[in-house]
């Protein structure tokens, strides 16, 4: 008797009281299908950001690879003139900025990594050991790097003025007969640039150093300490060596900001006497009066392929990384 009572309690409790509305039963495993505002939403979300990097960014790479083996003015899609290699044997054999160019675009890197990078680690060291104030510090070098680089390059036109600039005051270099010119002297401007660039470029490597410290286990540090090591032995012993991530990330970084240098130059002279580099060259051979768009193109696909030496080995290294991990 038991047992029938207890058998029956399911089947009681199964059936809805009387005026109840039926419940439906959901099939176990079933989800909710998306409404189809739910569809339009996601897909204007997801799509519409896709759809313009392709337009943008991919399109217009495969169109300048493609203009860059041909002749064209730019107006009417009928003139233009295929010549294959024509462009490329031009740039590298008649061009005489091209070389020059490159040579500006390999000193910027130079600079780059043998100055504001090592200052950026020493910033970066001293603002790890939470001194006081270590969030001012920090907002007042990273600031540089939030401003436009045209505003740092009128900031720093300024600062360069041969009259009334800052330098020239504090040196004495503003009177008539002794005035230094630091941005129309082909020998000194491309190292002011170098200056304003450096300035700014000091604040993101501190940041991403400050970055790589916060993720050093504190027990290896602890390890050092207990060892009697000094803090310039921990440093180059301990801290540094694991660093190696943050290093590969400075270099690349580096490496592109040297490549797509431009906003500085063209405020400063627009590329001219002595401040030549591969984007300025591409600028002026597309936007320029002559609108060369196929030669532009050309320098275009150049410096496409110097980005991608280095882009591709540590997009290699990193997807190897990922696979072990």
């Amino acid at each position: 008797m038991t047992t029938e009572t207890t058998k029956e309690i399911p089947e009681a409790a199964a059936v809805p009281p009387p005026g109840a509305a039926p419940v439906k039963k959901v099939p176990h495993g079933h989800r909710r299908l998306l409404t189809r505002r739910d569809r339009l939403t996601l897909g204007l979300m997801a799509g519409l950001p896709t759809v313009l990097h392709i337009a943008l960014v991919w399109v217009t790479a495969l169109a300048s690879i493609a203009l860059a083996f041909t002749t064209w003015d730019g107006i009417g899609f009928d003139s233009i003139q295929w010549v294959g290699l024509q462009n490329f044997r031009e740039l590298f054999e008649q061009n005489p900025q091209f070389w020059p160019a490159v040579q500006h675009n390999v000193i910027w890197f130079v600079v780059l990594i043998a100055i504001p990078t090592p200052l950026g680690l020493f910033l970066a060291v001293q603002l790890d050991k939470k001194i006081r104030f270590s969030r001012v510090y920090q907002t007042a070098f990273f600031l540089p790097v939030v401003l436009s680089m045209a505003v740092i390059g009128f900031v720093w036109q300024l600062i360069y003025n041969p009259d009334t600039g800052l330098i020239n005051s504090l040196i004495g270099a503003n009177e008539p007969g002794k005035y230094i010119d630091w941005i129309g002297d082909p020998d000194l401007n491309l190292w002011a640039i170098l200056v304003a660039a450096s300035w700014r470029h000091t604040g993101y490597m501190m940041i991403l150093y400050l970055a790589g410290l916060k993720g050093v286990d504190p027990s290896l540090r602890e390890a050092s300490a207990l060892d009697g090591a000094g803090e310039w032995q921990t440093f180059r012993n301990v801290i540094f060596p694991t660093l190696r991530p943050t290093n590969t990330v400075v270099l690349v970084v580096t490496i592109i900001e040297a490549l797509r240098a431009f906003d500085l130059v063209f405020v400063f002279n627009k590329g001219a006497e002595g401040t030549e580099l591969l984007s300025i060259l591409v600028t002026n051979n597309i936007i320029g009066e002559s609108s060369r768009i196929g030669y532009g193109s050309a320098i275009a696909v150049v410096l496409l392929l110097i980005s991608l030496v280095v882009i591709i080995p540590y997009l290699v290294a990193t997807f190897r990384k990922e696979r072990r991990a």
